[in-house]
């Protein structure tokens, strides 16, 4: 998954192999190599990998898009899949998002939404928190 990744990252940027290994402190030589998966990079040079193209280090490492049928997201975004709404209109949010949002059974969660882009869910506390410190402004 690193390999096609990588690939698909650079030319999403309009990169050539020499301009991004120039970018990682690399060869063209051993960048071309990570891309065929002859070899890895080391974690340094992951990382560095991922914060120029602007993605998390696990997705750069591990994303895989044919699972996803999305693109690899930019770094803080999140794509979770697809949901379907029961006949009560309830969700299950998937394992993954509750996780990395913290949510637990019990939580409450505010529902937000624009005609224009959609539905938010946010966890009552944090949506309280926000209130606050916007009243205070």
């Amino acid at each position: 998954m690193f390999s096609n990744n990588l690939i698909t990252l650079r030319k999403l940027k309009k990169l050539s192999q020499e301009e991004l290994a120039e970018k990682a402190g690399v060869s063209r030589q051993t960048l071309s190599k990570w891309e065929t998966g002859e070899s890895l990079p080391d974690i340094e040079k992951a990382k560095i990998l991922a914060d120029f193209l602007e993605v998390s280090l696990d997705d750069l490492l591990s994303y895989n898009n044919q699972k996803q049928g999305l693109p690899i997201p930019p770094k803080g975004k999140h794509a979770f899949g697809i949901v379907k709404v029961g006949e009560k209109g309830q969700i299950v949010i998937p394992a993954q998002a509750r996780k990395i949002f913290n949510i637990q059974a019990g939580d409450n969660l505010f529902v937000l939404g624009d005609d224009g882009q959609g539905l938010a869910l946010i966890k009552e506390s944090d949506f309280l928190n926000l209130l606050n410190v916007m009243k205070n402004l």
